[in-house]
């Protein structure tokens, strides 16, 4: 077996995936024409071209506009497991989903949190993935919605639905993670876990990692910029602090095609707890096995860097500590068994 294959076979846990940006191009073309929303292309080879983080958002609000029915959430959901494990060995998912997106098509948030519901528990008898969802407030709405939405979620508990996280930027395309403490300190205060995007954009600073560290988050989504800080690096180490990378997000929206000398790699050697990722993975046009074999070797990690990355993603899931304790012990026996087929010359 050599390297590649290797890392493509890995266990892997997935902490940063948006379930809007997961959607196949074939699949969004046909829930479209089903509910006659308008796309800027019904070719799937077309759909997801696209330049800057500007028109990659409206093309993200497009699609979601697709997603109406619960028999729809319950596709893409499965669809988007199902992807994941046969092309990348994923087992374990927390998945964001904003059901303020489809608000406004008259989608209410029973009906999308339980047709997600319906595709996690079909993936998980034909696979064996489990897969839990992450609420995102969408930064371009108000503080107050951000509550009202954490509200809804404490009104309406699923054991699928785990924690609060974030999506799109704010109206004038800043992060601005502390506009929205109010809110996560309500899904705090009721058990939630918490985790924020900060530290992504060009505009971005280490300032918004330092403010999403400041409401409390022990994971960060993205969080790239922490490394122009290095007082900011020490703090998140030392708090143990993880990070759900996404390297080819970063080359899609950014241009940053160096992985040798990007930035998850500058925050990997400085000791941080990095996990890879795919954030929108078919619009990306990634998945979680690429991120892998692709990002591990581009930034030239050892087997034993992205074993520890695999294992990592473990640890840094919402899991209690006998559901972690158990999906550590698989991925060591894989693992394991990998590496004892593994040919490097």
């Amino acid at each position: 077996m050599d390297y590649v294959e290797f890392l493509t076979r890995l266990p892997k846990v997935e902490l940063h995936s948006h379930l809007e940006g997961s959607v196949r191009a074939t699949t969004a073309i046909e829930l479209a024409q089903k509910h006659s929303v308008r796309l800027p292309s019904y070719h799937p080879a077309e759909l997801y071209q696209y330049e800057g983080i500007v028109e990659f958002l409206e093309r993200y609000v497009q699609v979601s506009h697709a997603i109406r029915d619960r028999e729809d959430f319950a596709r893409v959901t499965y669809e988007a497991i199902e992807d994941a494990a046969t092309k990348g060995n994923l087992r374990y998912s927390e998945m964001f989903l904003n059901p303020t997106n489809h608000y406004s098509d008259g989608v209410s948030y029973d009906t999308a949190i339980d047709g997600a519901i319906d595709g996690i528990r079909q993936a998980e008898q034909d696979y064996g993935v489990k897969c839990r969802l992450i609420v995102a407030i969408n930064r371009s709405e108000s503080p107050s919605e951000a509550v009202a939405l954490v509200q809804q979620v404490l009104d309406s508990p699923r054991a699928e639905v785990i924690g609060i996280g974030q999506d799109h930027l704010t109206p004038d395309y800043q992060e601005r993670p502390g506009d929205f403490a109010e809110a996560f300190a309500l899904a705090t205060a009721n058990g939630l876990g918490i985790t924020a995007h900060a530290g992504e954009i060009d505009t971005s600073t280490a300032a918004d990692v330092e403010a999403a560290l400041d409401l409390g988050c022990l994971r960060i989504d993205h969080g790239y910029k922490i490394i122009d800080d290095p007082s900011l690096v020490d703090r998140a180490r030392d708090a143990g602090v993880d990070f759900t990378c996404c390297l080819h997000s970063t080359e899609k929206l950014y241009g940053w095609s160096d992985f040798a000398n990007h930035r998850i790699r500058q925050m990997i050697d400085a000791g941080l707890n990095v996990t890879l990722n795919t954030d929108d993975p078919s619009m990306m046009n990634t998945n979680i096995g690429k991120e892998y074999s692709a990002g591990c070797v581009g930034m030239g990690l050892t087997p034993e860097q992205a074993k520890k990355i695999a294992l990592g993603g473990v640890e840094a899931t919402w899991l209690d500590d006998a559901a972690k304790h158990s999906l550590r012990r698989d991925f060591q026996e894989q693992i394991s068994a990998l590496e004892e087929q593994l040919n490097i010359p």
